[in-house]
């Protein structure tokens, strides 16, 4: 196509609209099982799953739970309703930073067999962030 009759604005890429959509969707979900295992239930109930958090403060815990509570809101919340759109690649980028140092912790650890409940969704996550900040950008409402 000549220079002069490309489009003002680059065009939208439905399918990766859709499929960003069910990412945020599953890791929304993901988050906030998560969360509420980490950051509600008691700990020695949160520890049978997550065995983890008998090695940290229960303050850390806690903390991480509602961090993946507020993650998992934002992955859907502000892109569905439109109110500040770019909040769910911030969310997204958030989370991938989390589930990077998960993996870095549980190394530390020696427990390697967990690595890919972190660093899947951190790829994931990575890629909800790229294509929401970029190419599959959500407009706020107007």
């Amino acid at each position: 196509m000549p220079a002069d009759r490309l489009p003002a604005s680059p065009v939208r890429s439905r399918p990766l609209h859709i499929t960003l959509w069910a990412l945020q969707v599953l890791l929304a979900a993901f988050f906030l099982m998560a969360g509420i295992n980490h950051g509600l239930k008691p700990i020695a109930e949160a520890a049978q799953s997550s065995p983890w958090i008998t090695g940290v403060p229960v303050w850390l815990a806690r903390f991480i739970g509602f961090a993946e509570i507020a993650g998992g809101i934002g992955l859907v919340l502000p892109a569905a309703t439109r109110i500040k759109p770019w909040l769910t690649p911030l969310a997204a980028a958030a989370l991938a930073v989390v589930m990077a140092l998960a993996a870095a912790f549980h190394v530390t650890r020696g427990e390697a067999s967990v690595l890919a409940f972190n660093l899947i969704p951190a790829l994931l996550a990575a890629c909800v962030a790229w294509g929401r900040s970029g190419p599959a950008r959500i407009a706020p409402r107007t």
